[in-house]
């Protein structure tokens, strides 16, 4: 089994402004605060309605000014799911690399072609479906012992 270098390994913190800004804005939009803030917008908007007749300048305002936030909270929460999802994958990597009987040619299995992810999720159906069946004739459906505790046997040293 091949390891990864371990130069690779070594955490570093985010150096990127905009990974960084990335981050720190998807922390605070995501919080109650934020919403909080958002929810007395919509109130002030919509109470201040009957002072602007309910005009289409009125309505212009908060059409564009939640364009203009939706459209870039998308940029930003995509990055922040690509880094997050991207981190997950990595630990699954490595615990599929660092467990014995796992089969490292999963590893990069996201970049199969569909057909080829087709084939190995038939394989896995199939072990699925024998493990049903070991279940419910009452055997073990992890491919391994089980681990019996056995009875302490009697001490007759009286």
């Amino acid at each position: 089994m091949k390891k990864a270098p371990s130069s690779r390994l070594t955490p570093r913190k985010q150096r990127g402004r905009f990974q960084r800004f990335a981050r720190a804005a998807a922390r605070v939009t995501g919080g109650a605060t934020a919403f909080g803030l958002a929810l007395l917008i919509i109130l002030v908007w919509g109470v201040t309605g009957p002072l602007f007749n309910f005009s289409n300048t009125w309505q212009l305002v908060i059409n564009t000014g939640t364009t203009i936030i939706t459209f870039l909270m998308v940029f930003l929460i995509q990055n922040t799911q690509n880094r997050d999802s991207e981190a997950v994958q990595i630990k699954l990597d490595e615990l599929i690399r660092a467990t014995k009987g796992c089969h490292n040619a999963v590893l990069d299995i996201e970049e199969l072609s569909e057909a080829e992810l087709d084939d190995i999720k038939r394989g896995y159906t199939h072990l699925a479906r024998e493990a049903i069946t070991d279940l419910r004739s009452g055997k073990s459906d992890c491919g391994t012992p089980e681990v019996r505790r056995r009875a302490p046997v009697a001490n007759n040293h009286d």
